[in-house]
């Protein structure tokens, strides 16, 4: 935040790890300096939340910090934002009320945004467009794929708070079919060790009907229902007495999936667990389990038949990732199942199966470094750095060599990955140790990459021999003396010829496979020996 640079920083820390706290030293810093700081947030509780929270923090300091939610009328809403166009509110909390147009805030200095995953990307887009050079933080332990891959590819600064909080347990969670005897089970173990419960039933046309049936189920249970149609005064009262353990069930939708810190709700039950998304799901387990209290989650489904691909991929990755600090592998996992986005559209998610993970992070990558550069990022840059050598001879790991097909693939893929002759013989010397010596094959496939290197750095775009002769051909920008080339061809014409401005062919017997080879490694070594110096 000192530097001349304004800040825009992805925080990305599990449920629980802290992320509010970096938020509340950051606004410090910012208030410090008599800057103004806005808090978007996704929900009114979440909002409510943070603004005790931030006033509770901020007690002992001349600091002013108000909210903006339905949880207030509209008369104190307009005197909150004259308050804020005149720079008397230091910290101003809000949903996203924040991003309409009346909303002036004087002199802004910091704009948290937390729970990042809740908001689309043109609220996003229109955020970035209320600031011209203020500090961005923003806050999320499950970010989406579009903003996962922009951290990683460099477009934004990325922090991860890895470090659980001490005396934290994991939270135990269980994939089942839905049954009334593990829904009764669940909530009587709780109750019995004087704890509460969520009950998560998302479908405000019947989570009364729920609500009775778990009050018949356990008549020692004091149930209470929760959900975003309530009217103001009615959800705040219902929130305030849960927490203050009025109530040990709380029946509710998805308005508990964001910032509710409550130390003694210790078991979640969703039902219906193959409706919600993988970050969803990691969210709602992390309203349990606050305190040094062991806490279960139970993720109740239908009948496996009934559910859909990708909602049982989601639900075997929620339930292997229970580890504190599984949300940034979560995230991982959510950017291979649904794809990347769009970086300049409003896609969040995109089609990465269509040409891999790898080569798009390659791509982006490489524009990335190309835009940092100056330079115009193209397509043709990237395919500019392949190079094909056809030398009609047999490469490859053959199977009795190797004779595990995923370990082939990947070793083709290291292969084609080396960067250097010290990477490829690194990789010689571990085949040896690993699968024995070399056959034939292999040692082409090593050699034809150590001469694709070379012929990379010279600009040629694709070399082809065969028993009587091949041809070279280069990339427009290739770095090679035209007199040499010209050279080549005038002392002897029977050998070579151009064809095209940017081709040689050449005649020669290259019967013997190891003489085709070193033909082309010779021929290699005098490009290179009369290459331009860029």
């Amino acid at each position: 935040m000192s530097r001349p640079i304004a800040m825009d920083r992805l925080v990305c820390g599990d449920v629980g790890f802290g992320k509010t706290e970096v938020a509340m030293r950051a606004t410090f810093l910012a208030i410090n300096n008599s800057k103004q700081v806005a808090v978007l947030v996704p929900t009114t509780l979440l909002a409510q939340q943070h603004f005790e929270n931030f006033r509770d923090r901020f007690a002992n300091l001349p600091v002013r910090v108000e909210v903006l939610s339905r949880f207030k009328s509209a008369k104190e809403q307009k005197a909150i934002l004259a308050d804020c166009e005149a720079g008397k509110v230091d910290i101003l909390i809000g949903t996203h009320k924040l991003l309409q147009s009346d909303v002036k805030i004087r002199d802004l200095g910091l704009l948290i945004v937390d729970e990042e995953h809740r908001f689309g990307v043109r609220q996003k887009e229109k955020i970035k467009a209320m600031r011209a050079n203020v500090d961005i933080l923003t806050l999320t332990a499950t970010p989406i794929p579009r903003t996962l891959n922009m951290a990683m590819s460099g477009m934004r600064d990325l922090s991860i708070i890895a470090t659980p909080p001490s005396r934290r347990l994991a939270v135990k969670t269980f994939v089942r079919e839905r049954e009334d005897n593990l829904i009764k089970e669940s909530l009587l173990r709780e109750i019995m060790r004087g704890g509460q419960v969520y009950f998560l039933h998302n479908d405000i046309e019947t989570i009364e009907k729920t609500a009775n049936e778990i009050s018949d189920m356990i008549p020692e249970a004091r149930v209470s229902v929760a959900h975003g149609q309530m009217r103001e005064r009615e959800l705040e009262k219902i929130m305030g007495d849960f927490y203050h353990q009025k109530y040990n069930v709380l029946v509710c939708t998805t308005i508990i999936e964001t910032g509710i810190d409550i130390p003694s709700a210790n078991t979640i039950i969703i039902d219906r667990a193959d409706h919600f998304g993988l970050a969803q799901l990691h969210q709602l387990r992390g309203r349990v389990g606050r305190s040094h209290h062991q806490a279960y989650a139970y993720l109740l489904t239908p009948h496996p038949k009934r559910m859909t691909k990708d909602a049982v991929k989601r639900l075997d990755a929620i339930a292997a990732l229970e580890d504190l600090g599984a949300g940034f592998t979560l995230a991982t996992q959510d950017l291979e199942i649904r794809g990347a986005g769009e970086l300049l559209g409003d896609e969040q998610s995109g089609q990465i199966q269509s040409i891999g993970f790898t080569l798009y992070m390659d791509m982006l990558e490489q524009a990335v470094e190309a835009l940092k550069e100056g330079k115009e990022p193209s397509l043709d840059a990237l395919l500019n750095e392949q190079t094909d050598i056809e030398l009609r001879l047999p490469a490859l790991l053959p199977d009795d060599y190797i004779p595990d097909i995923n370990m082939r693939l990947s070793m083709y893929k290291r292969i084609a990955s080396a960067k250097s002759n010290d990477d490829i013989n690194e990789l010689q010397v571990e085949l040896i140790d690993r699968f024995g010596l070399l056959p034939d094959a292999a040692k082409n496939l090593l050699h034809i990459q150590q001469l694709k290197i070379r012929a990379a750095i010279l600009g040629v775009k694709k070399i082809e021999a065969s028993e009587r002769g091949g041809l070279v051909e280069f990339h427009e920008n290739a770095q090679i003396d035209p007199g040499f080339l010209v050279g080549l061809l005038q002392s002897r014409p029977d050998k070579y010829k151009f064809d095209g401005p940017t081709k040689i062919k050449f005649v020669e017997t290259l019967t013997d496979r190891r003489e085709r080879m070193n033909f082309i490694d010779e021929l290699l070594t005098q490009f290179a020996s009369h290459q331009l110096v860029a």
